[in-house]
C-alpha cells in the first residue's frame, strides 16, 4: 500500500510545476480582469465629462508604461539566467572534463544505482534460494524471504523514483 502511495506522489509531484503554473496564470488573468474593469470604469468617467481624448492619451501612456515594464522584467530575468549560466561555466572551467560531464547526470546515476541494487539483490536472492533448496521447502517461504528483501519502505523508494521520472514525462506533454 505505501509502495502505491509513493508511486502516486511521485507522479503529483513530477506535476507540481504545472500546478503551480496553473495557479499563477490564474491569478494573472484575474488580476488582469480587475484592471481591465478599473480601466473601463475610468473611461466611462472620463467619457461622461467629456475628456476622451485624454483617457485615448492615458491608455497609450499606460500600455508603454506596461510595455517597458514588461521589457525590464525580462531583461531582469535575461540578466539572471546569463549570470548563473556563466558562474557556472567560471565553476566548471576550474573543474576536470569528468566532473564537468558528471554533474548532468547526479540524479539519474542515484537512480540508476538503486534499481541496479534491487535487480543484485533479486539475482543474489535467486541464486541462494537455488543452491540452499532445504530453506525453501513451500511458496510461503519464498514469499516470507522475499518480503524481508524488498520491505515495503524500498519499494516505497523505488516506486516515487520510478513515479517521478516516468510521471514527469507525460506532465510536461499536457
Amino acid at each position: 500500500m505505501l509502495s502505491l502511495i509513493s508511486t502516486l506522489g511521485g507522479l503529483l509531484i513530477s506535476g507540481l510545476p504545472k500546478l503551480l503554473e496553473y495557479f499563477q496564470s490564474k491569478a494573472d488573468q484575474k488580476h488582469e480582469l480587475a484592471l481591465a474593469q478599473v480601466q473601463t470604469e475610468r473611461e466611462l468617467a472620463l467619457a461622461a465629462a467629456g475628456f476622451a481624448a485624454q483617457a485615448k492619451i492615458e491608455e497609450i501612456r499606460t500600455e508603454q508604461v506596461a510595455m517597458q515594464t514588461n521589457a525590464q522584467i525580462a531583461e531582469a530575468e535575461a540578466a539572471m539566467t546569463q549570470g548563473a549560466q556563466e558562474h557556472d561555466k567560471a565553476v566548471l572551467a576550474k573543474a576536470s572534463t569528468w566532473v564537468a560531464n558528471y554533474i548532468g547526470t547526479v540524479r539519474p546515476t542515484i537512480t540508476y544505482i538503486f534499481v541496479i541494487e534491487l535487480v543484485l539483490i533479486n539475482a543474489w536472492m535467486a541464486w541462494y534460494v537455488w543452491y540452499n533448496e532445504k530453506m525453501i521447502t513451500s511458496m510461503d517461504d519464498l514469499i516470507r524471504f522475499s518480503d524481508i528483501v524488498f520491505s515495503t519502505d524500498e519499494m516505497s523508494m523505488l516506486g516515487g523514483i520510478i513515479g517521478f521520472w516516468f510521471g514527469s514525462r507525460g506532465w510536461s506533454k499536457k
